[in-house]
């Protein structure tokens, strides 16, 4: 998950370095050349080793271009970080990720990068990685986030409509996947009769791990929020991305390449997704209103993506309320998360009222109180 830090106040963001990791980019390319020469079982040169300036918070991901007998391939690592970077999330299970990038290329049409190998071991590179094939395409950026600049911006609003639409659809066809409570067993909410209240505890544990001795009063409320309005019926459990959104697609000609980031997947109701996917261009929305900035507020309309991914199932949408509240609470957790790793580091302050350490406080307040949706469209 990407989750740069953007102010929402003042003037927009420029892009800053937020990953921290101790790992030496020589030595690392020297230790990665060995364990791929001992895996292809042939000599090999480094041609390009990279780490992208939009690295974020969660995996670490490094561009390479590499050749053995005779052949130039394009790879892309995904390696687990090290504690000293104070990662957001407390577990990092890339052989998860793998297996199921692997399934959902196998089982559907949802384009995914081609997957190499997966190292479990620390010996190679003293965390777990994996390799996949290098994709070519365009990513809706988050620093600047897409609404304030970039090619989303810039591009038409007929080959934004085509963006959302092929997305959505793209959504569908995860949900679509049969069998997805056998299939994917390995996941979060894997074995469970309610993989809903499984996820909805999975994001409890990770806000008693990520705030230590703080309380956020806000984010409490939430949760008491959501089980006094528990959906009486939870619907069909399906592989949830997890964490669904257009920063987290590859285009090309506004069509999905490449689905990426699948390392918040689990079992739950599709709901969990399209909620997700709404809010998180909200979050952003939001954002350009306290800015004064025009942003996108046609894009991703909840009325558009419900239309469209009903268009695309078969089956209708339920609980979407409940879920864009999950959805805000969801991504309080992790934005107080990424606020204190920025303490942790320098880059800020703690404040005085831990509310404060979720950015989107007013809105989780609104969606909370049922008043959010009246003001925004």
């Amino acid at each position: 998950m990407t989750t740069d830090p953007v102010p929402t106040t003042g003037q927009p963001p420029e892009a800053q370095a937020i990953t921290r990791s101790d790992r030496d980019p020589a030595e690392t390319r020297a230790d990665f050349a060995e364990w791929l020469a001992a895996t292809v079982g042939a000599p090999v040169e480094i041609i390009e080793f990279v780490t992208p300036e939009s690295n974020g918070m969660s995996s670490d991901t490094v561009l390479v271009t590499a050749a053995w007998a005779g052949t130039e391939h394009r790879l892309v690592i995904r390696i687990a970080p090290p504690p000293t970077a104070m990662p957001v999330f407390a577990d990092y299970r890339l052989d998860h990720q793998f297996e199921t990038m692997r399934l959902v290329g196998e089982l559907s049409e949802v384009p995914v990068p081609g997957l190499r190998w997966l190292e479990n071991s620390l010996d190679a590179l003293g965390a777990p990685f994996f390799v996949m094939d290098r994709v070519d395409g365009l990513v809706p950026p988050d620093n600047l986030p897409y609404p304030m600049g970039g090619w989303v911006l810039d591009a038409s609003p007929e080959d934004r409509v085509r963006l959302v639409e092929r997305t959505v659809q793209t959504l569908a066809a995860i949900h679509a996947i049969p069998n997805a409570a056998s299939t994917f067993a390995f996941l979060p909410g894997g074995g469970t009769e309610s993989p809903l209240r499984a996820h909805v505890d999975a994001l409890a544990e990770f806000y008693r791990w990520m705030r230590g001795d703080l309380r956020l009063p806000l984010v409490e409320d939430g949760f008491a929020w959501l089980e006094a309005n528990w959906p009486a019926d939870e619907g069909p459990t399906v592989l949830s991305w997890g964490d669904s959104r257009i920063g987290n697609t590859m285009y090309r000609d506004f069509d999905p390449v490449a689905v990426l980031d699948w390392e918040m997947a689990a079992l739950a109701p599709a709901e969990v997704d399209l909620a997700w996917c709404i809010f998180l261009h909200r979050f952003f929305e939001d954002i350009c209103a306290v800015m004064e900035m025009p942003g996108l507020p046609e894009m991703l309309r909840r009325d558009d993506v419900v239309a469209i991914y009903e268009a695309a199932s078969g089956r209708t949408v339920a609980n979407l309320d409940w879920h864009l509240v999950y959805a805000a609470l969801r991504h309080a957790v992790v934005m107080a998360r990424v606020k204190m790793r920025a303490i942790h580091f320098g880059e800020d302050v703690m404040p005085e009222d831990p509310d404060d350490l979720v950015m989107h406080r007013v809105a989780l307040r609104q969606l909370i109180e049922g008043t959010y949706w009246s003001h925004v469209g």
